[in-house]
């Protein structure tokens, strides 16, 4: 008589029940990934050979294997929250330096300015350089360096890549007479036409209003003055540039001369004497008409602007993370990168929500999100829930209580069969 079939039989439907009730228990476990249990049979080798028709010695549990399916996507308000939407895992680094991964994108600030797990493990990918240019290698990522600045820099009107500089589009009304008080005098309106301003900026950002005053000289001609203001503090608070440049226009009131001027204000002018760099900018009337109608200002643009600082941040489904700033500019401050595996379920679960690279998973594959299909997109201000089927856990727990049942059920018909044995006269 041999106990030994049911008795493997319980063993292997109790570490079934034993993952069930582990993939219930963390259906709620943002990452989580189920797990089903798997089970081989067992046979007994002689040296004669099995036989032809052997009988097993029960079952065991070959390997509990966890399953790798996408998980539902819950949108979040935290912009750090981040859903992986389809292959690869976040790459995490702990306090001794060890990688290790994760599906769980529930991410947060720490005090250092690190992007970190509740279990404080670090976010890698790639850190972008102060021009937010992105490059490797892999680093922790980190969003605010105490010895670095996380204000965006100024750019000063007219050097941008495209130096666009100032690009103003206006109607001189060709009714207007050419003024009577001369000459030019920017503290007297009757020896100009009509006036427009629009703010500049300087090397360090600091505001300055650059104003235009246009002058009738004759029939579909018109000279261009300029006055710069400066804000408080500076040595010079307003200076008169005197004339900018002249424009002509045609008879069908498009211009015809004078569309590209140059304004150049020194430093002095600015009111910071070897404080600031000097300006040089185009100022561009490219557009510009002389019709009949009231003087307009249909667009009045320039390139420049001020410092601003860090307000905000967002992750793109490539993984870029781009820092907002109160400039109204954005720049990158790094780039999320993924790993993957030719054999995900080779990894070893630690808990926590992470898991170990080991022999059998192979070596990690990293790569953008999104830029191949072993690498899904991510989704920024969600994260991806367990993949637990709870409907079709239950049924599993209902039938392998029912095997543990049957299982010792066949124990107890062997005992019924030794006790008659025994009871043999």
């Amino acid at each position: 008589m041999s106990f030994q079939q049911g008795l493997s039989g319980l063993n292997a439907s109790s570490k079934a029940l034993d993952t069930v009730g582990n993939n219930i228990a963390n259906s709620g476990t943002v990452g989580f990934k189920s797990s089903i249990t798997e089970f081989a049979d067992v046979f007994a080798a002689s040296l004669s050979g099995a036989g032809a028709a052997p009988i097993g010695l029960g079952t065991k549990v070959a390997t509990v294997a966890q399953q790798f399916t996408q998980g539902n996507i819950t949108v979040t308000s935290n912009p750090l929250d981040l859903a992986i939407n389809g292959g690869g895992f976040f790459r995490l680094q702990n306090a001794t330096g060890d990688i290790l991964y994760s599906r769980n994108g529930q991410f947060q600030l720490d005090k250092d300015g690190y992007i970190v797990n509740a279990a404080g493990q670090q976010l890698t990918g790639y850190a972008a350089d102060v021009n937010g240019n992105i490059n490797p290698p892999l680093t922790a990522l980190r969003l605010f360096n105490p010895t670095l600045s996380s204000d965006a820099s100024p750019q000063a009107t007219g050097t941008s890549t495209a130096a666009t500089g100032v690009q103003a589009n206006l109607n001189l009304d060709s009714r207007e007479a050419v003024p009577s008080v001369a000459p030019f005098n920017y503290a007297n309106a009757s020896t100009y036409n009509k006036s427009t301003a629009v703010t500049v900026y300087d090397s360090l950002g600091n505001p300055h209003v650059y104003t235009m005053y246009f002058v009738k000289t004759a029939t579909n001609a018109w000279s261009t003055y300029a006055t710069v203001s400066n804000p408080a503090g500076a040595t010079t608070t307003f200076t008169n540039l005197g004339l900018l440049g002249s424009m002509t226009f045609n008879t069908d009131g498009s211009i015809a001369t004078g569309a590209a001027q140059t304004a150049n204000i020194t430093a002095a002018q600015l009111g910071y004497p070897a404080g600031v760099n000097a300006m040089s900018f185009a100022v561009n009337f490219n557009g510009t008409t002389q019709f009949g109608s009231s003087f307009s200002v249909n667009s009045l643009t320039q390139d420049g602007f001020t410092s601003g600082k860090l307000a905000g941040f967002s992750v793109a489904d490539d993984g870029i993370i781009l820092g907002k700033y109160t400039n109204g500019q954005s720049k990158n401050l790094g780039q999320v990168i993924m790993a993957a595996f030719r054999n995900p379920q080779g990894l070893q679960p630690l808990g926590n929500n992470v898991w170990a690279a080991t022999s059998a998973s192979g070596n990690e594959l990293d790569g953008a999100p999104g830029s191949s299909g072993q690498f899904g997109p991510l989704q920024s201000s969600a994260l991806e829930d367990s993949n637990v089927d709870l409907t079709a856990e239950l049924v599993n727990m209902i039938t392998q209580q029912r095997i543990y049942q049957a299982n010792a059920q066949t124990i107890k018909t062997q005992d019924s069969v030794l006790q008659t044995l025994v009871n043999l006269r």
